[in-house]
């Protein structure tokens, strides 16, 4: 299972995401225990592997820390640095649910694609 993230408006940094199965998890894995986490240099497109998973429901949240500080550093409670989400789900007023970047796992090697994006 792996990602391909496009759209990084720099090669500073690095890429931080998360796999999780929970809902409860997303987009924050720190709540989900069994959650895949993955850490890789920034460039123009990148690619994030998190092996293989069993068979199920997943979402992904990616962050572009430039910084490289391992979090998202914000400004006036909006993100200064990129994220992403599987399914390219919308943002709107707050990350997107869990329902809106879930895709199935059905247990062949599968390859998602989500583009950063950035408010600043």
């Amino acid at each position: 299972m792996s990602v391909v993230v496009t759209g990084l408006r720099n090669a500073k940094g690095q890429v931080l995401a998360c796999l999780t199965a929970q809902p409860k998890g997303f987009p924050d894995c720190r709540k989900d225990p069994a959650a895949r986490n993955a850490v890789v240099p920034a460039g123009t497109e990148v690619r994030i592997n998190f092996g293989a998973v069993p068979a199920g429901r997943y979402a992904i949240s990616m962050i572009h820390d430039e910084n490289a500080n391992r979090k998202m550093d914000m400004a006036l409670m909006m993100p200064k640095e990129g994220y992403g989400f599987s399914r390219d789900a919308p943002v709107r007023m707050g990350p997107p649910k869990f329902d809106k970047a879930a895709f199935e796992v059905s247990g062949v090697a599968i390859e998602q694609k989500a583009r950063m994006r950035y408010l600043f």
